[in-house]
């Protein structure tokens, strides 16, 4: 089983240093962003986000726990965003560490993400995925997840 745990001070220093150097690697694979710059624009974006770090309003970081050991598996981050009286809930960040993935911890941790959005009055869920993370892009139509755009790029030649 799996279980949520709002993240703990101690874990969040941790977590924010890994889910950098992620994000940025990641931005870099896809062809977003150059190597050059990429963790200090990653860690801008981070902190620009949550600036109050787990105390930042609207902003929900959890610890995913594996329920029967209590040991900590991955990490989730989604925020509310209300708009024109509707409110979103949007996934930022969802890690679960490589000894634990394959597990199903993945598929409940969102579960029990969309449960605690409704209890906070959020009618959707969002998220955006990496067109090279084919796995996420699985688990989350499985969970209903649909496509509503595309961003496309094209790198230019040199001068």
């Amino acid at each position: 089983m799996t279980a949520l745990r709002p993240m703990q001070t101690e874990t969040y220093a941790t977590y924010l240093e890994t889910a950098i150097l992620g994000y940025a690697s990641e931005n870099v694979e896809a062809g977003r962003w150059p190597e050059l710059g990429a963790f200090e624009r990653s860690r801008d974006e981070f902190h620009a986000l949550l600036p109050a770090g787990i105390a930042t309003p609207d902003n929900h970081l959890f610890e995913i726990l594996d329920s029967e050991g209590g040991q900590v598996v991955g990490y989730v981050w989604y925020t509310l965003r209300r708009n024109h009286g509707a409110c979103l809930a949007f996934i930022y960040d969802l890690e679960i560490m490589e000894a634990h993935r394959r597990k199903g911890h993945a598929r409940r941790a969102l579960l029990l993400l969309e449960q605690h959005a409704v209890e906070l009055g959020a009618t959707t869920v969002g998220l955006n995925v990496f067109a090279t993370n084919h796995g996420a892009q699985e688990l989350y139509r499985k969970l209903g997840f649909a496509t509503t755009n595309f961003n496309m790029s094209k790198p230019l030649p040199s001068k």
